[in-house]
């Protein structure tokens, strides 16, 4: 259950991310968006960030879950 909270999660929380990323790019670039667009390729940004968050968060996720629980095992036999 835990990789699939972490997917939704890291999905949404990339996509934002990413585009927060963007505007400062797009900024430095002088880019001047169309009305009612937050920035230029937008949705370049945001699919870019949505991939890699929805990858990136649950593995980071699982791993530590995973390390936790093998620290306990091995605290559990000393």
């Amino acid at each position: 259950m835990v990789g699939c909270l972490t997917v939704v999660t890291g999905f949404f929380a990339g996509g934002m991310i990413a585009i927060f990323i963007g505007k400062i790019v797009e900024g430095l670039r002088g880019c001047t968006p169309a009305e009612g667009l937050p920035i230029c390729h937008w949705h370049v940004y945001a699919a870019i960030g949505m991939v890699i968050g929805a990858t990136l968060l649950p593995a980071v996720a699982l791993m530590k879950l995973r390390r936790a629980r093998a620290v306990k095992q091995n605290s559990n036999r000393g």
